[in-house]
């Protein structure tokens, strides 16, 4: 089985960093793209950033120029820098790839917190 392991997830307060990262662990052939989403009470599910095998990065308008996504194909992981953020970015992030086993198929992270709050 395939499975998506997080960590990094916490309390920091605004203006502050954390850094995300999900981790493939299982029996699998190779990773294609990852990347991250997010919910809150407040909000629908929205994609926050993604990144093809070949690491080409796609932001969420939202957070561009404050998060970096890359990955370690030799680890098969994937990570989320978070910088300067902000009350708004509160939300539980879940990290996502599209594995291929027998096929392709999408796998998803447990889900981690993050509060940004004072």
């Amino acid at each position: 089985q395939v499975q998506l392991v997080e960590s990094g997830g916490g309390l920091v307060q605004p203006g502050g960093s954390l850094r995300l990262s999900c981790a493939a662990t299982g029996s699998f052939f190779t990773i294609n793209a990852m990347g991250w989403y997010r919910q809150s009470p407040t909000k629908q599910r929205e994609l926050v950033a993604r990144i093809t095998y070949n690491g080409e990065p796609q932001y969420q308008n939202s957070v561009k120029g404050r998060f970096s996504i890359s990955r370690d194909n030799a680890k098969n992981t994937v990570y989320l820098q978070m910088s300067s953020l902000e009350p708004e970015d509160t939300a539980t992030y879940y990290c996502y790839a599209d594995i291929y086993t027998d096929q392709l198929q999408l796998y998803w992270g447990q889900g981690t917190q993050v509060t940004v709050s004072s």
